[in-house]
């Protein structure tokens, strides 16, 4: 029988600078070995968002240092290694730009395979990482930078359903966050303020529900609750605790609202498909609000699906899932050279229309 591939995996897309080791058994079984994460919420915190000109340069001083801890969490030589796999795209150019050259360098040195993965292909096929889904699954990322709805056919195999036109849901979570004084990242402190929030009282759009397909757009509905918050200030001079709570409840329900009905229409045109094993997969940090994630597992059980989630770990950027995607695509015979180059946009639908905008943890692809 022989061994499992071992792949190095390098993710610095955004401002997470990771490094992780997976191994793939040749019946489709994987094993994280080492996951190691460092994040950039510190050094961009005064900023209220990420700078990619800070973002690069920590990625550059840090990638060599979390190569080194993963392999030694993982007990794993260089000349074990099977490939080296790092995102090659779509992100912040200047992470991925040195993301590409440390994984470039240490293949050359260790006399590696090297293998550039899409990151939303990272994303896409966690599930099979964490839970061994079988192909082909309905696919929801939902993050601060990317929504799109993708049925996964294989590891190079994808068709978007759908996604948005404008910010993402987790990028709109931040800007809201931004608009009513609360720290960020925006998305947990959002979900918490609408805890004690009532949700009824102010009532926001629910974008492009009069539309048929999957896209999406939140844009208008940010806007939407800037307006009620600037009525707000006009008639009391500033905010109280519970108006922010009314607010932030209201623009959650809104959001999940809108995913859900997206979610339901894509789950049609993907069990019009009949799959054997019909799946909803769900990757990106907003999958982790509970309200949100309520309403696509009701709308999952509902249509007769079974609900997919991974550990939280896995679902905001992280390396395993970059070493995964490599191992896959090295599994399928692919390898890159040393002409690999960094890209801003990739789609992962080869297909389809390019999608509008351009999100603050990257390029929509």
């Amino acid at each position: 029988m022989s061994r499992p591939l071992i792949i190095l995996g390098l993710e610095s897309s955004c401002d997470d600078t990771a490094a992780a080791v997976v191994s793939l058994e040749r019946a489709g079984k994987a094993e994280i070995l080492s996951s190691v994460v460092q994040g950039q919420t510190a050094l961009h915190a005064r900023f209220g968002g990420v700078v990619p000109e800070i973002a690069a340069r920590a990625h550059a001083e840090k990638l060599d240092l979390c190569v080194r801890e993963a392999l030694e969490q993982a007990g794993i030589p260089l000349a074990r290694l099977d490939a080296v796999a790092v995102t090659a795209g779509p992100g912040l150019i200047g992470g991925v730009i040195a993301g590409v050259m440390c994984a470039k360098g240490i293949a050359a040195g260790a006399g590696l395979p090297l293998i550039g993965v899409n990151h939303l292909a990272g994303h896409a096929l966690t599930p099979r990482l964490t839970d061994q889904v079988e192909y082909p699954y309905l696919m929801l990322l939902v993050s601060g930078g990317h929504c799109q709805f993708l049925i996964v056919n294989g590891a190079d195999d994808f068709l978007r359903l759908g996604g948005t036109i404008d910010d993402a849901p987790g990028e709109a979570f931040d800007k809201v966050a931004r608009l009513l004084g609360l720290p960020q990242p925006g998305g947990p402190q959002v979900e918490q303020a609408a805890r004690g929030g009532d949700a009824a009282r102010f009532r926001f759009p629910r974008p492009l529900l009069d539309r048929p397909g999957c896209d999406l757009s939140f844009s208008g509905l940010k806007t939407a609750l800037l307006r009620s918050r600037d009525a707000i200030i006009r008639e009391k001079s500033g905010l109280t605790r519970q108006d922010r709570a009314d607010l932030c409840a209201g623009f959650q329900s809104a959001v999940c609202d809108v995913l859900t009905e997206k979610t339901r229409r894509a789950l049609i045109a993907y069990l019009a498909r009949n799959p054997a094993c019909p799946v909803l997969a769900v990757a990106g940090g907003v999958a982790a609000n509970a309200v949100i994630r309520a309403g696509l597992e009701t709308v999952v059980a509902d249509m007769g699906g079974r609900f997919v989630a991974p550990p939280l770990a896995l679902c905001t950027d992280n390396a395993a899932m970059i070493a995964y995607a490599g191992a896959e695509r090295l599994a399928l015979g692919h390898r890159d050279d040393m002409t690999l180059a960094a890209r801003p946009r990739w789609p992962l639908d080869q297909t389809s229309p390019v999608m509008l905008g351009s999100g603050k943890k990257g390029a929509k692809a």
